[in-house]
Order: structure tokens, then C-alpha cells, then sequence
């Protein structure tokens, strides 16, 4: 897989991209990142990307002229022709679609992925319109440019990739996780699974030693060896986690017989009856 990131500030990634998780998969092989930085798609002594907006009003928009010459510089396909070469164009803005789990497994997917960072105001709108298949933001606020948001992306897509991470499940039994149901069998490290797929739900609560910190004792469904009931007590946090901070999730979600009942306990005066 390949990403590249079209910025003013190119060396913001020579950091987030060489630690952890991202450094060993581009070590690897597993993926290939490249930044390009804008002003050198201009054409005058001061190498200008931006502009006043028509209309008045504060601050300063990106050109579209360097933003054009940047992509196209790239090879990449027409916009018709992107879907079936695993292709796609991303502008990060405040004003485009949210980035979720979802979204990550799609450009997962992917083969290749451009990136151009937002800055300033804005970018001019025939950006978005001429070279673009996504406009998408990483959260309802404003950053001052587009590149901490281009870093969370390749972070959070590369994490996906078949290779990246020491345990394969990890991606899978965590937050908004695809699976949404109970799997049997022995996980990669021999040990009987004990968990539930999230199903989209927030992740049920971690411990590890000391059994007992700071007079805090783990809870006592962790301390036994009935993986059954570690199960379910795990689903229950994740509920309960869920319905504490966000419960605009479990409507998204199908809800079993069992979660209905954990629910109802978890919150008695709900709609969720047992």
C-alpha cells in the first residue's frame, strides 16, 4: 500500500511516521509513504500557495493551481478510473464527512491513498470537486492545518494491514471492531478466547499485574479461570462503557437477547427490556 501526503509542511511526518506500529510496517515492506511538499508545485520567486477569498472575509484560502500539479505529478488515475485500480484522493477539511473505524477498513482496502492537507481557511472548493473522491474530517473542531489529521488516518489504516500488528486479532477484539459475535476456539496464543467481538461498540476494560494496586483490587470475574463468565462480564463493561460515553453507538448496532438483558440492568428505565 502507498500513501502520499501533498503538505506545506513535510517535515511534520519525519516524526509520527518512524516510531511504533508505522515504522515497522514501512520497515517491513507492508507500506510505502511519501510526502510532497506544495510549494514546490509553484511557479514564482516566493513560492506562493495561497491567496485572498473572493468575497472578503478572514484569512487566506490554498490555490488550487499547485494542489492540481502536485496530484497530477503523481500518476495517479482519473477519477472514473480510481475505484477499480484501488485508487483514491482524500482532502482533510473541517467541513467533510467523519473519519470512523469504517472508514479506515475501506482505505485499508485501498492500494493507494493521496492525501492533501488543508491549511489556512481552507482550499480553494474546485480542489474538492475536480481531484477529489473524499472529503473527510477527523473530529467536529478546528486544527490550524490538515497534517496531524493525515497522521491519525495513516495510523489508524496501516494498523489494519494483514502484517502490521504482532497479534492479527488485536484489530479485531478493540473499539468499533467488526466482529459482533462470541467466537469460539483458541486464539493465536492458545489461550480460549474469553471475549466478545465489539460489534461497534467501545472496548470493555483492561487490567494487568498487580492483581491488586493501590488498594484497588482487579475485578473478581478476571481472577478465575471460567473464560464463560470472563466473557460476559467483558460484553457487560462494553456495554456499560458504551452507555456512559457514547451512547449514540448502541444505536447503530444490533442488539442481542443477552445484551438486551445487560442493559435492562445496566439501565433500568431504558427501552432495552429484558
Amino acid at each position: 500500500m502507498r500513501f502520499d501526503i501533498i503538505t506545506i509542511f513535510p517535515g511534520f511526518f519525519d516524526s509520527p511516521l518512524d516510531y511504533g506500529i508505522l515504522k515497522r510496517a514501512r520497515t517491513a515492506g507492508l507500506v510505502d509513504i511519501a510526502t510532497h511538499d506544495l510549494r514546490g508545485f509553484t511557479h514564482d520567486r516566493h513560492r506562493t500557495v495561497d491567496d485572498r477569498p473572493f468575497g472578503g472575509g478572514e484569512g487566506m484560502v490554498l490555490k488550487p493551481e499547485p494542489i492540481y500539479d502536485a496530484v497530477a505529478s503523481l500518476g495517479i488515475s482519473s477519477k472514473i478510473e480510481r475505484q477499480q485500480k484501488k485508487e483514491t484522493v482524500i482532502l482533510l477539511s473541517a467541513q467533510g464527512r467523519p473519519f470512523t473505524q469504517t472508514v479506515a477498513r475501506e482505505l485499508a482496502a485501498t492500494e493507494r491513498v493521496v492525501i492533501i492537507c488543508g491549511r489556512y481557511e481552507g482550499v480553494d472548493e474546485r480542489v474538492n470537486e475536480m481531484l477529489c473522491d473524499r472529503e473527510i474530517s477527523i473530529g467536529d473542531y478546528v486544527l490550524s492545518g490538515g497534517e496531524l489529521a493525515a497522521a491519525v488516518i495513516v495510523d489508524a489504516v496501516v494498523r489494519l494491514l494483514p502484517g502490521a500488528l504482532g497479534n492479527p486479532d488485536s484489530s479485531r477484539f478493540e473499539s468499533f471492531g467488526a466482529d459482533d459475535a462470541a467466537v469460539d476456539g483458541e486464539s493465536v496464543d492458545g489461550v480460549p478466547r474469553s471475549t466478545y467481538g465489539a460489534g461497534g461498540l467501545l472496548d470493555y476494560p483492561h487490567y494487568t499485574r498487580p492483581a491488586e494496586f493501590r488498594g484497588v483490587a482487579i475485578p473478581e470475574a478476571l481472577r478465575g479461570g471460567d473464560h464463560e463468565a470472563i466473557r460476559r462480564w467483558r460484553r457487560r463493561m462494553a456495554l456499560q462503557k458504551t452507555l456512559q460515553n457514547r451512547p449514540d453507538l448502541l444505536d447503530r448496532i444490533a442488539i442481542s437477547e443477552e445484551d438486551r438483558e445487560m442493559l435492562a440492568e445496566l439501565r433500568p428505565d431504558s427501552e432495552y427490556e429484558a
